[in-house]
């Protein structure tokens, strides 16, 4: 019988492409499998580092399935890597159902560490971070915001969220709407890339400024706690 395999859940970069580790290149190019989001953008970052390598489709509409596709893999001792499109998989990204049937089957699991953006932008963000609550992306029905934005109206810790370029507007003016003019944020944007910004002041100086162009990529919002001064 084969020697089970191992799965390697591979942080990748969140834009530039120079930011991912030694260890991580050679992982990729040694793994039987890469299990990846997209083809197209995990075939951008591998031709870039001259990695050729077998990939296997693994995304949120088909996740149990193909969880269950590349267990069998890795019980008749295949490595696979599992990366998502940007950053570290699991986090907003799918892998969790495959991370979770590896440890049902004690198969090993190990991270390799690097890019995640929530942490990124909240190292350079100004605001507190002793401890932090990372919510990731929220539902987009106002209504369902706003109760999580009253949720949290006193959470001692700096909140950070995901949200599309086409709905942080919104998201700005909701949160504003709940929580008042004083309380601090930061917005980071294309993060690594040619067009990243980072901005922090109030709520109610963030909705006058130009945020919303180039309407491209995603955000890291993060919110401080309703004591917290600059």
């Amino acid at each position: 019988m084969s020697e089970v395999g191992k799965l390697y859940v591979i942080a990748t970069p969140i834009g530039h492409l120079g930011d991912i580790s030694f260890r991580a290149l050679e992982l990729l190019k040694s793994c039987d499998i890469v299990a990846c989001e997209d083809t197209r953008m995990s075939y951008r970052l591998l031709s870039r580092y001259n990695i050729s390598r077998p990939l296997s489709i693994y995304n949120s509409a088909h996740e149990i399935r193909q969880s269950e596709i590349l267990l069998k893999k890795l019980k008749l001792g295949k490595n696979v890597a599992l990366i998502s499109d940007a950053g570290t998989p699991t986090l907003s990204d799918p892998g969790f159902r495959l991370v979770r049937a590896c440890r049902q089957e004690s198969i090993e699991v190990l991270p390799i560490p690097g890019a995640n953006a929530a942490i990124a932008a909240l190292s350079v963000s100004g605001l507190p971070t002793m401890s932090f609550l990372f919510l990731g992306f929220l539902p987009p029905k106002s209504s369902t915001r706003r109760q999580i934005f009253q949720q949290y109206r006193e959470c001692p810790h700096t909140l950070i969220f995901y949200e599309s370029c086409h709905r942080i507007e919104k998201f700005i003016l909701e949160a504003r709407e709940e929580w008042g003019d004083l309380r601090w944020i930061c917005v980071a944007r294309e993060m690594t890339k040619l067009h990243e910004t980072y901005i922090t002041c109030t709520l109610g100086e963030m909705v006058t400024k130009e945020l919303y162009l180039p309407a491209k990529g995603e955000c890291v919002i993060l919110i401080a706690n309703q004591n917290f001064t600059l």
